[in-house]
């Protein structure tokens, strides 16, 4: 059997502070995704990563500063 599959999901709750995606695509022994994160701290995480049998499991993690506001 070839294993394949697509799926995604999301949360965004503005009451409890909660944003994040999720999104991951395998096509037989090869998977690729990406998930994304707000953190307590107002910074944003994107990871991306594949995962083989020859290369293993590798992730590149992105992280932006958190953003600033200004109120008048």
């Amino acid at each position: 059997a070839h294993p394949k599959y697509d799926y995604s999901y999301s949360v965004s709750d503005p009451h409890t502070g909660d944003h994040k995606t999720q999104h991951e695509v395998r096509d037989g022994d090869i998977v690729k995704g990406e998930y994304s994160l707000l953190q307590p701290d107002g910074s944003f995480r994107k990871v991306t990563y594949t995962a083989d049998d020859h290369n293993g499991f590798n992730a590149v993690v992105h992280n932006t500063a958190p953003a600033h506001h200004e109120y008048h």
